[in-house]
């Protein structure tokens, strides 16, 4: 599967869909990110149930802003509409396919649990 290009247009209903939604933060200028460019693009093959999608901050710079992106590349999962992991710095394979592997073996009821928990305090 390849990658989906993301916008302002599309950003929301991709990652609040069910299932598991990988996005890279990149900009064309940024070395790290055409380096972790490939190893995104080979996951993304490997795993066609993962919706893969890229932004180009450059591109998409509300975007980035609303998503508080100070550094990239960054990639961002989601899973059934919940943000569980974000982290910037290119990705080596074996790293992105434990970051895959981890998000595959969330407990959702319990992440949904922490979530809500965590809302109510603030």
């Amino acid at each position: 599967m390849a990658t989906t290009a993301l916008t302002k247009d599309n950003f929301e209903q991709t990652v609040t869909g069910d299932g598991i939604t990988l996005v890279d933060w990149w900009a064309a200028w940024c070395g790290p990110c055409r380096a972790f460019a490939p190893v995104f693009e080979k996951a993304s093959d490997k795993h066609p149930d993962i919706t893969f999608g890229k932004i180009d901050t450059e591109d998409q710079p509300e975007l980035a802003g609303m998503a508080q992106i100070m550094s990239i590349p960054t990639l961002m999962a989601f899973r059934d509409g919940v943000l569980v992991f974000s982290q910037p710095g290119a990705l080596p394979e074996s790293a992105l396919e434990e970051v895959i592997k981890a998000v595959r073996d969330l407990d959702m009821d319990d992440v949904r649990k922490q979530v809500a928990a965590q809302q109510a305090q603030n």
